[in-house]
């Protein structure tokens, strides 16, 4: 289909789900009012239907990923600060991107390798095998490399060994056993402290990297900001819980700042410290 049409259909089809699935419509709005208190329920409804619209785009390019090349995907995806990923990539540590599940984020690791720039990415498979292929087949296309969760600390060890670029989304629920609880929007939240641990012991570039919709521009622009200065001290326990904290503040402003472009309907908070009640 022409590019238009493909998203006005896949926008149908995410709001097709919307309110025929109203149990993530109900995590969505649970999640607004634990970390925006201060909407309206019309300001929540209106988010809401943002994240669906938001799916919508991004189904309908990632099924526009085998006609991407270098000569027309600056059409659709731009960039913002890239000189801040090349001076990482020069460091000659290897480059983590600290990224979330913010507008279209399959489209920007896509089309970084469409550029020239292929990276390895982090991904738990689905749960249905054929479906998995598929979507691993169009994620490689351009050249990027998948590493599974299940086996990602020596894949992303040798990625970066090798000076390569890892991209990890870091803004789910992590269990007791893999995180540490750190604070986003006011609440406690617990998230994988993986990435933090990589990037003390290797002394990775941690680079803020997210994909974001410009309205106004009708296309995508992958943003870039300068690599994170890491906190260390004597404490390695205590660096890893800072720099949890640090890289999770950084993914709360990208969605403060574009907040109907998040994943809203994910139980983020689910996993709660010993003893506190669920929130869902």
């Amino acid at each position: 289909m022409p590019r238009p049409l493909a998203r006005w259909l896949a926008a149908c089809t995410t709001f097709l789900i919307y309110w025929l699935v109203p149990r993530y419509r109900r995590v969505a709005h649970r999640n607004l009012r634990l970390a925006m208190p201060q909407l309206t329920a019309a300001e929540r409804r209106r988010l809401v239907r943002g994240v669906y619209l938001s799916l919508g785009r991004m189904l309908a390019e990632f099924a526009h990923f085998p006609e991407y090349t270098g000569a027309n995907v600056s059409r659709t995806v731009t960039y913002d600060g890239f000189e801040n990923y090349a001076a990482a990539v020069r460091r000659g540590r290897g480059v983590l991107f600290l990224t979330a599940h913010l507008s279209a984020w399959e489209l920007g690791a896509f089309a970084q390798s469409i550029y020239g720039y292929p990276l390895c990415i982090v991904i738990r498979a689905l749960d249905n095998p054929f479906i998995n292929e598929l979507v691993n087949r169009y994620r490689m296309l351009g050249g990027n490399r998948i590493i599974e969760k299940r086996d990602f600390l020596r894949g992303i060890l040798e990625a970066l060994k090798n000076n390569e670029t890892v991209g990890i989304l870091m803004d789910q629920n992590a269990s007791l056993q893999e995180g540490v609880f750190v604070e986003f929007f006011g609440r406690l939240a617990c998230t994988s402290a993986g990435m933090a641990k990589i990037a003390l012991r290797t002394d990775a570039a941690v680079v803020p990297a997210f994909t974001i919709w410009d309205a106004d521009r009708k296309r995508y622009r992958i943003r870039f900001d300068p690599p994170l200065e890491l906190i260390r001290t004597a404490d390695n326990q205590a660096d890893v819980a800072a720099n949890t904290q640090l890289f999770t503040s950084v993914l709360e402003r990208y969605i403060r700042g574009h907040p109907d472009q998040w994943l809203w309907i994910h139980r983020r908070w689910k996993t709660r410290p010993p003893g506190e009640p669920p929130l869902y």
